[in-house]
């Protein structure tokens, strides 16, 4: 796929990498709809602290982790455009009710369940992977995540002048809100009719079980469970947090552990379940893959989302106390961070085709962000301030470049379950923002970009160990293993029986 391919609108699989950027790029808007009324919101409501809404911003990327486990398995049972539009549609509820919320209850619950609609990435990965071929999938992917996510950045610029200058008055920031999310879920419904779940017979391959990830072994069972228990357990870091802070009774805290201990014992239950049976019986050869790739893939996402998410929230701070600028001008330039995603994850993606080797760009992009954040961690007031900003576009080019081509290997792993990998993998995105944001409370921002240099050097070991290059990166089709056969006529039989009774 070339890059002049993304104007020949009148392709259906380009068409649908359209509809599904944009539907992505929404959601984002609504994602962070918060962050750039702050002030806003603390003039028109003076029951509200900063505190409050650094409470706030953390419930943001809570319910993320977990909802990217859940979708990636609706995904694969429902397939992407159902879960696409149902997903725009339901969390315009939590966007409306915040955006009308007259108590902390009320504000704090909803911003909470709204943390939810972090997941629609995966969402849009998999629609993607239903529309590409593989030798095209890492340009495509990475045009989808890019240009989506630049819906973030978008919302810091246009909120703030919708909610003065359209609206206006003490409210206008509610109604600011109250807009991205009713235009959120009139598209939700606009998508369920304008694209479907791949080009005309399509067959839309679905695991034997939703409720947790197949693995070719025992040991990658054993693996599978390590990795899953971070995806929720993480989220005691959360409650840990919401108590120092005076919200939650000791009381309270330990009931929110309990709970958070009983769902990693059912997702561990549930892996078992699924997975024992298969193993007993034996997987065929053809339809083994490499869990490994996935332990690295979920690293890697750790290392380059999860320090993006991290570092976007105080790399404005930053540069307006490290140069004495403006809280202006020190967004602007902080954005440039964000800006760069519109061309650098779709060149992670272009060059992860174009190498020919998709391992080798993942660690070179791996390579790239370890060494751009310890330069990072060199800045101070002496360094000029145009060489720093080079500096923090340097990096975000390998961080942004390293996501576009995570995803560009995910499908080719093992096809029918490209939801629920992409899931974990996204999950472990979030998983690193909520550990890296954690970290940063305790820490100076030089030994901030150390840290997350080390964690981006420790995702690089783990894929020169783990990562394996996909057998079917560069196919004209993705591979096909006797289980997926069985499956599909399995299939058959039961829409024929169906439809006889």
């Amino acid at each position: 796929m070339k890059v002049a391919d993304v104007f020949r609108v009148r392709n259906p699989e380009v068409r649908a990498l359209h509809l599904t950027w944009i539907a992505f790029f929404i959601t984002f808007y609504v994602w962070f709809n918060m962050a750039p009324l702050a002030s806003s919101m603390l003039k028109s409501v003076n029951w509200l602290t900063a505190d409050d809404l650094r409470l706030f911003a953390i419930c943001n990327v809570a319910l993320t982790i977990p909802a990217r486990i859940v979708v990636g398995m609706a995904l694969d049972r429902f397939g992407p455009r159902r879960v696409f539009s149902v997903l725009m549609v339901v969390m315009s509820i939590p966007a409306l009710v915040f955006a009308f919320g007259n108590t902390m209850t009320q504000l704090l619950v909803s911003r909470l369940v709204l943390s939810s609609i972090g997941a629609s990435f995966v969402v849009g990965i998999h629609m993607t992977a239903m529309w590409f071929k593989p030798k095209d999938i890492g340009f495509a992917e990475g045009f989808y995540a890019g240009w989506g996510n630049f819906g973030s950045a978008a919302a810091a610029i246009t909120l703030p002048t919708i909610a003065l200058q359209m609206y206006g008055g003490e409210d206008g920031w509610r109604w600011a809100i109250a807009q991205s999310a009713i235009v959120m879920a009139a598209y939700g419904v606009y998508y369920w009719f304008a694209i479907t779940d791949g080009p005309a017979g399509t067959v839309h391959r679905k695991p034997r079980k939703a409720v947790a990830l197949e693995v070719s072994s025992w040991g990658d069972m054993i693996k599978l469970i390590l990795w899953t228990i971070p995806l929720v357990g993480v989220l005691g870091i959360l409650v840990w947090r919401i108590q120092n802070m005076g919200y939650l009774s000791v009381t309270g805290a330990i009931i929110c552990y309990a709970v958070i201990v009983a769902i990693v014992c059912y997702q561990i239950v549930q892996i078992l379940r699924v997975n024992v049976p298969i193993l007993k019986k034996g997987v065929p050869e053809d339809d083994k893959y490499p869990f490994n790739s996935v332990a690295a893939l979920n690293s890697t996402y750790f290392a380059n989302f999860g320090a993006e998410l991290a570092v976007v929230s105080m790399l404005p701070m930053f540069f307006e106390e490290t140069w004495s600028l403006s809280a202006t001008a020190a967004g602007l330039i902080a954005a440039s961070f964000a800006f760069v995603n519109l061309v650098a994850r779709p060149m992670g993606g272009l060059v992860s085709d174009r190498m020919g080797n998709r391992r080798f760009v993942m660690l070179s992009y791996m390579f790239g962000i370890s060494v751009g954040f310890a330069l990072m961690g060199l800045l101070n007031s002496n360094w000029p301030l145009i060489i720093a900003v080079g500096i923090t576009v340097f990096t975000s080019f390998f961080v942004q470049g390293a996501e576009g081509a995570t995803f560009g290997i995910i499908p080719s792993i093992k096809r029918r379950l490209t939801g629920q990998i992409s899931g974990m993998a996204g999950a472990y995105g979030n998983v690193g923002a909520v550990v890296y944001l954690t970290i940063f409370t305790f820490v100076t921002p030089t030994q901030f970009f150390y840290i997350i240099a080390g964690g981006a050097f420790v995702s690089w070991l783990l894929c020169i160990m783990w990562l394996k290059e996909p057998e079917s990166g560069f196919a004209e089709e993705y591979q096909v293993s006797s289980v997926d056969l069985e499956i599909e006529e399995e299939e058959r039989r039961r829409q024929a029986a169906s439809a006889t009774s």
